[in-house]
């Protein structure tokens, strides 16, 4: 079969106008990614796609972009990889993607057929095994050895990466398969539905006697709940039981930051933990109760924990718990439909109602950073939560603005993104990159903001290019602190003194302006003003501010 080129020359089509078709039929608009000597055929066949092709400078920040995508639009994120260097590289950027439960299609070249295994060695780009390179950080992992066959794996993949729990499926395709000319129909449609994840009917009604018999119950509403569009149902669970909710980074935004039964995100804070403690039942949804989510594992709960995630090796992984695999929109749907007025009545914490041990333990967490030598910080994460505009998508690295974030930024009417599920540095900028083009490709306000430090901002530096050849409505908040800020303070903390934490980096400004992107330095105190000037530009923009943040703590002391 032939197709009719946007020169008006007829070509032969290949395999790579099936993967293209295949993706345009199941939904995709943008694919993010960069050409490879054997992933030419799937970037061929784009000139002849409605889909829009994101080049970046490095194929990990392609991943951190799609990422981004996908969590600003809801919509699934499409990689383009090339063979070896290319797919290795971009293995970081989908660890985060994985362990943050984000669907996305990674279609990666590969040698041709003949020489896979060990028939031909010493290929450019060659590896033993690339799919098992993808292992660790993807869902799973298909070989097409055949056109006829793209069609219909490209569909499960997305099947796959759309059913709780969501992630990055890895699809390889090998050059001669991508190229040869075929006589496979062109693809007029596809249908991805996910596989449907609800919670056994015995769990939920166990679940249900053990909160109608409690007393002190709490919720720890992880990013699952988010992931599962649950956040009515929280709300309707949390007000019939009477509990307190606290989110973790992952699922801020879940609850309602100012309601009266909210804890908001100070899961790092010994106050907020003892909370948690104290429930008789804690019902944790969407989380692991990892590392931060358990204010680094000391939090000792003495009640019994009902546990709720799509992803079984997270059940019961750090807490014995009744666990109830299942995705937990469906999930918190059953036992809100389960639950009846008026289970909350007797909720009782030592003699107060839980609205009042909600307000005092907030207030318990303000006194505590007002102990401790923060005003700058506290005056600094305040100013751009006010400059913010309420529906704004924010970008978080990891850095020590973002860890401030996890615990005090309220989302509002917009949505926290950060990288707290693998840690990896560099995901800030191009996950808004990717955000904000998906934004506008839906017609819906494209600005964002991204937050690094100077550290993690040399990570996806190049990307300012990638910003400036899109227009990318992103505003870049780079808080140069000199160093690696968090890990200085870790080692400060631990040895007294930092080894190999600090930098030498370039003028941030002059930078971005070499790439065309406007920038600025400002004093820490104006950086409200700054935020608020480039929101209100056109395309990229540079706010650089030179400071030394602290965090508060130590989080999992008693102070």
């Amino acid at each position: 079969m032939t197709a009719t080129s946007t020169t008006g020359s007829t070509v032969q089509r290949n395999g790579g106008d099936l993967v293209v078709e295949t993706l345009a039929a199941l939904g995709a608009k943008t694919v993010f990614g960069i050409p490879g000597q054997h992933a030419l055929g799937l970037f061929d066949a784009l000139s002849r796609s409605p889909l829009h092709f994101i080049s970046s400078r490095v194929e990990n920040n392609s991943a951190f972009a799609a990422d981004g995508y996908s969590r600003a639009t809801g919509e699934v994120g499409v990689l383009f990889l090339s063979t070896g260097p290319g797919a290795l590289t971009a293995l970081a950027g989908l660890q985060e993607a994985y362990a943050t439960g984000v669907p996305m299609i990674v279609v990666a070249s590969q040698i041709p057929l003949e020489g896979l295994g060990a028939r031909r060695k010493g290929m450019l780009h060659q590896l033993d095994d690339q799919k098992a390179s993808a292992a660790n950080v993807s869902k799973s992992q298909r070989l097409i050895q055949h056109a006829s066959g793209i069609p219909s794996a490209i569909q499960d993949a997305w099947t796959e990466a759309v059913s709780s729990p969501q992630g990055p499926v890895w699809v390889e395709v090998p050059q001669n398969v991508l190229l040869d000319p075929i006589f496979v129909p062109a693809v007029e449609d596809a249908l991805a539905e996910p596989f449907d994840n609800p919670p056994r009917v015995e769990l939920i009604r166990e679940a249900v006697k053990w909160l109608s018999a409690a007393e002190r119950p709490a919720i720890v509403a992880g990013g699952g709940v988010r992931r599962g569009h649950a956040e009515a149902q929280l709300l309707s669970i949390a007000q019939k039981l009477n509990a307190p909710v606290v989110c973790t980074p992952g699922g801020n935004g879940a609850f309602p930051w100012n309601h009266e039964l909210s804890l908001q995100s100070w899961v790092e804070d010994r106050h907020v933990t003892e909370v948690l403690e104290d429930a008789d039942v804690l019902v944790v949804i969407g989380s692991s109760l990892g590392e931060v989510s358990s204010n680094y594992f000391t939090m000792e709960p003495r009640g019994r924990i009902i546990q709720i995630d799509a992803e079984p090796r997270v059940l019961e992984s750090n807490r014995p718990a009744l666990g109830i695999r299942a995705d937990s929109g469906q999930a918190l749907s059953a036992l809100d439909e389960a639950l009846l007025e008026p289970h909350g009545e007797q909720a009782n914490w030592h003699g107060a109602t839980p609205q009042v041990t909600v307000k005092e333990t907030l207030a318990k967490v303000v006194a505590r950073l007002d102990g401790q030598d923060l005003s700058l910080e506290r005056k600094f994460m305040a100013d751009i939560r006010d400059a913010v505009p309420a529906d704004m998508q924010t970008f978080w690295d990891m850095t020590i603005s973002a860890y401030w974030g996890w615990s005090c930024w309220d989302s509002m009417a917009g949505e926290f993104h950060s990288a707290q599920g693998a840690g990896g540095l560099g995901y800030g900028f191009p996950a808004a990159i990717g955000g904000s083009l998906g934004l506008e490709s839906q017609g819906k306000p494209a600005r964002v903001l991204a937050v690094a430090g100077d550290g993690s901002s040399m990570y996806s530096i190049s990307e300012l290019a990638t910003a400036k050849q899109h227009n990318a409505a992103v505003t870049w908040l780079i808080v140069d602190d000199g160093g690696y800020g968090i890990l200085r303070e870790y080692m400060i903390d631990t040895f007294g003194k930092a080894t190999h934490t600090e930098l030498a980096r370039p003028d941030f400004v002059k930078l971005a302006e070499a790439f065309g992107v406007p920038a600025q330095r400002v004093a820490p105190e104006n950086v409200g003003e700054a935020l608020k000037a480039g929101f209100a530009a056109d395309g990229p923009n540079v706010v650089v501010v030179d400071v030394l943040l602290k965090m508060f703590g130590p989080t999992h002391l008693n102070l």
